[in-house]
């Protein structure tokens, strides 16, 4: 009797121990990600606003993956851009993990339930050791149509441009408000 009273405790001590850890990583991934998606709208709007929709394509092949591996060396984690539909397989791609969030994240989106709202958050054990995993859902804007609409609103410059940076391109055929991807973050523990 003894030994399961002292599992107990020692389970809910490990339970209460996780849920802090979790609510911690979770926090300060927010106050990391929140930043860099807003920096990268501002980004974007000041790219089209000088020199129309074609710009941005700049910011999400140049800008975005800089800042992004500016903050994964200043913290020491991962943090990555990924989507189903891939626009830049080497930087793009979702392993397992995010593959099956993103695919959720897409269900709750055709539900209803809008991307602001949609994050997933969770430490898990991997082969090279434990990591905590954190994504924050990223949906289409209308801004965002003229890159990653339908074949008939991206303007044919557009599509030009596209293919001769992105030849493998599939980031496109979204509407307004669905999943287009999502940040990601990876960091060990």
């Amino acid at each position: 009797m003894k030994k399961c009273i002292f599992f107990t405790l020692v389970t809910l001590a490990t339970s209460a121990a996780y849920a802090e850890d979790l609510s911690k990583y979770q926090e300060e991934s927010r106050a990391v990600v929140m930043p860099f998606l807003k920096q990268l709208a501002t980004e974007n709007q000041k790219a089209i606003s000088e020199g129309g929709p074609e710009s941005a394509i700049k910011v999400c092949k140049d800008i975005a993956p800089k800042m992004a591996g500016d903050i994964s060396r200043q913290n020491g984690w991962k943090l990555s851009r990924v989507s189903l539909k891939v626009r830049n397989p080497l930087l793009g791609t979702p392993d397992a993990w995010e593959q099956k969030n993103l695919q959720e994240f897409t269900a709750l989106a055709a539900k209803g339930e809008k991307a602001e709202t949609m994050e997933v958050a969770e430490i898990v054990q991997e082969p090279a050791g434990k990591s905590f995993r954190f994504m924050k859902a990223i949906a289409m804007k209308p801004g965002c149509i003229a890159c990653h609409g339908n074949a008939e609103q991206i303007p044919a410059n557009i599509k030009a441009r596209l293919s001769e940076e992105y030849p493998h391109d599939k980031a496109t055929g979204y509407s307004v408000g669905q999943i287009i991807g999502a940040v990601s973050v990876k960091r060990p523990i």
